[in-house]
C-alpha cells in the first residue's frame, strides 16, 4: 500500500475537485492508487469526470514547422516563462521543429540530428544553451503528421510569434479541394481542438481501456439508482454516447457555431480528417511548488508531508 501523503491528497483534489477528507478516504480505500481513487470518488458521486491532468506547471514553448502535405510540432521545456521570450531559445525551438519535419517525431532521433550552422547535435546544442542562459531545458516530445492529397494545417493559440506559443495543434485534412480552402478548414478545426481538447479522432480510435473504465464507472452510478438491469444497460449506453460527444473530435459540437457536429462540418466541405495532435505546454508535467498547501492539508488531515 502506498503511503498516503499530503502531496497525494493534493494531486487527487486537483484531478477531481473533491473535498480533502473525501480524497483522503478514497486513497485509503484504494491502497493509495491515484487512478483507482478517482474512480472510487466518481462512483460515490463525489467527483466530476476525471480531469486528465493537474495544474500545468512547466514553461518553455511549443513550436511548429510546415512543408507541403506535412507539418511538425515540438515542445521544449525550460524552468521559467522568462526563457520563452529569449531570442536564442525561440530560435532553438524553431530549428528543432524544422529538424523534426525532416527526421520524424522520434525524440531520440531528433536529439542526435545535427543542429544547423554548428558541429553540434540537437542534444549538444540544448546543453550549450543551458550553459549560456543558465536554465535547465528539455526536448520533451514531437509529433509529425502528413497527408497524401490535402494539407496539414497548423494552429498556435495566443502565439508569441508565428509558429511559437503555449498551445499548438496539427490537423491533417484530405480532399481534392483547393488547398487554400483546406487550410482555412484545417485552421478552424485547429481552433476547435485547442478549445475542446478531444482525445480521439473518431469512435474507433477511443482507447479501449479508457472506454471500459468509463463504462464501469457509469454502471456503478446507474446501479445506485436501484433500477432493473435492463434499464441500467440502456442508461449506460446513453451515457456512453454522451461520453463520445465529449472526447471524440468528430462527435463534438463545433465550437464556432455551438450547434453542428464536427463530422457534419467536415463532410459539408467535402473533406476528411485523418489525424490531429494537440500539445499544451507543460501538460502533465509536475514541478516543485510551494509547500504551504501541502502543509495545510497535513495539518488538517494528520498526514505526513
Amino acid at each position: 500500500m502506498a503511503e498516503i501523503t499530503a502531496a497525494l491528497v493534493k494531486d487527487l483534489r486537483e484531478k477531481t475537485g473533491a473535498g480533502m477528507m473525501d480524497c483522503k478516504r478514497a486513497l485509503a480505500e484504494t491502497g493509495g492508487e491515484i487512478e483507482a481513487a478517482v474512480d472510487w470518488l466518481r462512483k460515490k458521486g463525489l467527483a466530476a469526470a476525471a480531469k486528465k491532468s493537474g495544474r500545468v506547471a512547466a514553461e518553455g514553448l511549443v513550436g511548429m514547422a510546415s512543408a507541403p502535405g506535412r507539418a511538425a510540432m515540438v515542445e521544449i521545456n525550460a524552468e521559467t516563462d522568462f526563457v520563452a521570450r529569449n531570442e536564442h531559445f525561440q530560435s532553438l525551438v524553431e530549428e528543432v521543429a524544422k529538424i523534426a519535419l525532416t527526421v520524424g517525431e522520434d525524440v531520440e532521433t531528433i536529439r542526435s540530428a545535427q543542429f544547423p550552422g554548428t558541429e553540434r547535435t540537437v542534444a549538444e546544442q540544448i546543453t550549450h544553451l543551458i550553459a549560456t542562459i543558465g536554465e535547465n531545458m528539455n526536448l520533451r516530445r514531437a509529433r509529425v503528421l502528413s497527408v497524401g492529397r490535402g494539407v496539414v494545417a497548423t494552429y498556435v493559440h495566443s502565439a508569441l510569434k508565428p509558429g511559437l506559443g503555449k498551445i499548438g495543434v496539427l490537423v491533417a485534412v484530405e480532399a481534392d479541394s483547393e488547398l487554400d480552402g483546406l487550410e482555412v478548414l484545417g485552421r478552424q478545426v485547429g481552433m476547435h481542438v485547442a478549445a475542446a481538447r478531444p482525445d480521439a479522432l473518431d469512435v474507433d480510435a477511443v482507447d479501449p481501456a479508457a472506454l471500459d473504465r468509463e463504462r464501469a464507472v457509469l454502471s456503478e452510478q446507474a446501479r445506485a439508482s436501484g433500477k432493473p438491469e435492463a434499464i441500467i444497460e440502456k442508461m449506460v449506453e446513453g451515457r456512453i454516447r454522451k461520453y463520445y460527444e465529449e472526447v471524440v473530435l468528430l462527435e463534438q459540437v463545433w465550437v464556432h457555431d455551438g450547434e453542428s457536429r464536427v463530422r457534419a462540418v467536415v463532410q459539408k466541405a467535402g473533406a476528411k480528417l485523418t489525424g490531429f495532435a494537440r500539445f499544451q505546454l507543460g501538460e502533465g508535467v509536475e514541478k516543485d511548488e510551494a509547500t504551504d498547501f501541502a502543509a495545510e492539508v497535513a495539518a488538517a488531515a494528520g498526514l505526513t508531508k
